[in-house]
């Protein structure tokens, strides 16, 4: 959410921001808030008068009272029960306008960093660097599936009996890479200077409407019917929400915390060959990297972040490359964001095992996460990062390291987490 104060001094700024993101269906929204800005400052105002009037029309009554003016005491009797009448319904009328005028800031984007790309979506994302050469072995590799199921590492067909579309059992040696990728993430990030924390993973309905849009939420969330929670879409939903309506103390700052989860989502409209198997799917893992700073530290943060995950995956020999996201790819939260991918051999491209983001001040207004500082109390900024998540991460995991008998290479770096393993073998 940004600050009303830009709407107020600045609203072509907020206008212009909000057709870089090629949301024009939003434009009347900044009219709105314009208008239930002033009218609830309106309101404000008036109840601030009525109220010091009544503390001076208090006095007039003990006075008139004493000099035994009944008719004029009752007579400003009468205009004090008038004007707590008036204040009752300003009370309402107040709640209603801020509650519209919440919905409608939070509605709004956050204003986009300089650098990010202008573009409608994640077509337009651009390329800024590449790491290890991406290769292609002379012979084919398998879909995903069929190397796990010649591993004898994955059961689909129970899955769907059990749960349905979109879940699956990791069996043998799989399951035990996927636990040693997280764990490996997981020390990686602690050696980084990070904090490493288990949250909770159901969140109540405040805290989902803080750390993401409307429709993300809809589209994304699972509720548990019949409570006040939601199954996490990822851990820096309940990360972030630890701090709501919170004062840090600058001291602190920068917190630095990764976490592992389970993550749940919906994924609606997945379809196509790469997206069945474990590429979208509605349950997985992941450690993720949440940093709450100063807003000085906030761009330098933001580089440090998704650099940690090229050096994760660089360090397990797999060829990474870094996406600016375009303006119309990014989610309304988001100042600045940028994707990792990851090289497929089987498909000869790139694609998404991780995003990092900055979101500024936006998710720490909506939330109430603030420190004091040399200013006095400010709202922090707030980003976050996957590290790893191994649906996808093993996929890549996989086709990097498959050999041409069908055996799956473990680099070095993970032999410690696979009781020095340094290849899973074909089943027989």
């Amino acid at each position: 959410m940004i600050d009303i104060n830009l709407i107020r001094t600045s609203p072509d700024t907020v206008r212009e921001n909000i057709r870089k993101k090629f949301q024009d269906k939003k434009l009347p929204l900044v009219d709105e808030a314009i208008e239930l800005d002033i009218k609830k400052r309106a309101l404000q105002n008036e109840g601030d008068a009525l109220r010091a009037a009544r503390n001076s029309l208090s006095k007039q009554i003990g006075l008139l009272m004493k000099e035994k003016k009944l008719d004029e005491a009752n007579a400003v009797k009468a205009q004090v029960q008038q004007n707590a009448e008036r204040l009752v319904q300003i009370e309402k009328e107040t709640e209603e306008v801020s509650a519209r005028l919440k919905t409608v800031m939070m509605s709004i984007p956050n204003i986009i960093s300089p650098e990010t790309p202008i573009g409608k979506d994640d077509s337009e994302n651009v390329e800024r660097e590449r790491f290890l050469e991406p290769k292609v072995p002379e012979f084919d590799v398998p879909y995903h599936l069929d190397i796990l199921e010649k591993l004898d590492g994955i059961d689909i067909d129970s899955a769907r009996r059990t749960s349905g579309q979109g879940f699956y059992y990791l069996t043998g040696n799989i399951a035990r890479l996927h636990s040693a990728i997280l764990t490996y993430a997981r020390d990686f990030m602690i050696n980084k200077g990070f904090t490493y924390c288990i949250p909770p993973f159901m969140i109540r309905s405040e805290v989902v409407s803080g750390v993401m849009s409307f429709e993300e939420m809809e589209g994304m969330m699972y509720k548990i019917e019949g409570e006040d929670l939601y199954l996490i879409g990822t851990s820096e939903h309940s990360m972030i929400g630890r701090f709501m309506n919170t004062t840090i103390d600058s001291k602190k700052l920068p917190l630095t915390l990764t976490s592992y989860s389970p993550c749940f989502r919906k994924e609606k409209g997945a379809h196509g060959i790469e997206e069945r198997g474990i590429y979208r799917i509605h349950q997985f893992e992941k450690q993720e990297m949440i940093v709450i700073c100063r807003p000085e530290e906030s761009c330098e943060w933001y580089e440090k972040m998704y650099n940690y995950t090229v050096e994760l995956f660089v360090s397990m020999q797999i060829p990474v490359r870094t996406l600016e996201c375009c303006s119309g790819d990014l989610a309304d939260l988001k100042y600045r964001s940028v994707d990792v991918e990851a090289w497929s051999p089987r498909q000869k491209k790139y694609f998404e095992v991780g995003s990092c983001s900055n979101l500024t001040d936006a998710q720490a207004r909506r939330l109430g996460i603030r420190f004091k500082g040399e200013k006095g109390s400010e709202f922090a900024h707030t980003l976050n990062n996957t590290v790893v998540a191994p649906p996808r991460m093993l996929i890549a995991f996989l086709e990097n390291h498959l050999r041409a008998d069908g055996s799956v290479f473990i680099p070095e770096v993970l032999r410690p987490y696979m009781g020095g393993m340094t290849e899973i073998a074909v089943k027989e």
